[in-house]
């Protein structure tokens, strides 16, 4: 009976998660788990001059079920979940204008006066997520631009199209592949958003009821529960950020090591480059949210 009991409640939630999202337009990369399971986030922030700053973040998580009446109860559930799912990247890139594929495990999106950019982490092989995103790029009237790397396990292209410039990273680790994309705007930074001349800005915040420590190129901060976790929502949440938050460093590629209390440490390597800020969040269950914010 609990078990049927907790399956009722996360399809509730999930019910519901779908009403507020948008008809699915998702570009595919291949079929999903039925035992998925998606957490979201999605904040609104109205400024000067009628700007809007929204942010999303999901975690999809899969279900590991021990005998065949709980694989029967979970169907429901993640029939509703893979209809979630296609919702958020149908949201994402009707704001955006970025491409997000199936699949993935974790997704942050950030559409702000400053950038449109997608975060993602999918268990999808390297090359086809690096064919995907050619494909959709090049059906959007993206041509790559000269001077692009493309490597095994690591790519940085730039795709020219008639909104601008939209930089592709990708990169493979821990059996997953990472993808980074996004697009300049024309609105100028906050002082609390920009990063130094030739620098780049990470700024650090928990959205957990528990301390966290997030640790990059051998600083270590430490996070009480919720501190900054809003920094992502707007420029002016980003410039209320306490300076202990934040860490000016030289582009290049860094380590980043997040722990929350109770649980395990996990690691992401990111690359970063000159002039750029990033918002990283601490999230549920000790998940790493990156996010591009300018």
């Amino acid at each position: 009976m609990h078990r049927r009991t907790l399956g009722a409640l996360l399809a509730t939630g999930l019910v519901a998660a779908t009403a507020v999202l948008a008809r699915p337009v998702a570009a595919s990369l291949g079929g999903e788990s039925v035992t998925d399971a998606i957490q979201f986030g999605w904040s609104r922030t109205s400024g000067a001059n009628d700007n809007v700053d929204q942010t999303w973040w999901a975690v999809r998580s899969h279900d590991t079920l021990d005998n065949f009446v709980e694989r029967l109860l979970s169907i429901p559930v993640g029939m509703m979940a893979r209809g979630a799912g296609a919702r958020f990247e149908a949201k994402l890139s009707e704001h955006t204008g970025l491409p997000l594929p199936e699949g993935w495990a974790l997704a942050t999106a950030k559409d702000s006066p400053q950038i449109q950019s997608i975060y993602a982490e999918t268990p999808r092989d390297f090359a086809s997520v690096l064919g995907f995103y050619r494909d959709a790029l090049g059906k959007r009237g993206g041509t790559e631009k000269d001077g692009a790397v493309a490597e095994p396990d690591r790519a940085v292209i730039t795709f020219l199209t008639r909104e601008g410039p939209v930089l592709l990273r990708l990169s493979r680790q821990d059996g997953r592949t990472i993808a980074e994309l996004s697009r300049r705007k024309f609105a100028p930074a906050t002082i609390g958003l920009l990063p130094k001349p030739g620098q780049v800005r990470l700024m650090l915040g928990n959205k957990t009821d528990e301390a966290a420590v997030i640790t990059v190129a051998d600083q270590v901060v430490n996070l009480a529960a919720h501190a900054g976790e809003e920094l992502a929502n707007s420029d002016g949440a980003a410039g209320e950020l306490p300076d202990s938050q934040k860490l000016d460093l030289p582009p290049g590629r860094y380590k980043v090591t997040l722990k929350v209390d109770g649980g395990a440490a996990a690691s992401r390597e990111f690359e970063v480059a000159a002039n750029e800020t990033w918002g990283l969040l601490a999230g549920a269950d000790g998940v790493l949210l990156p996010m591009r914010l300018y």
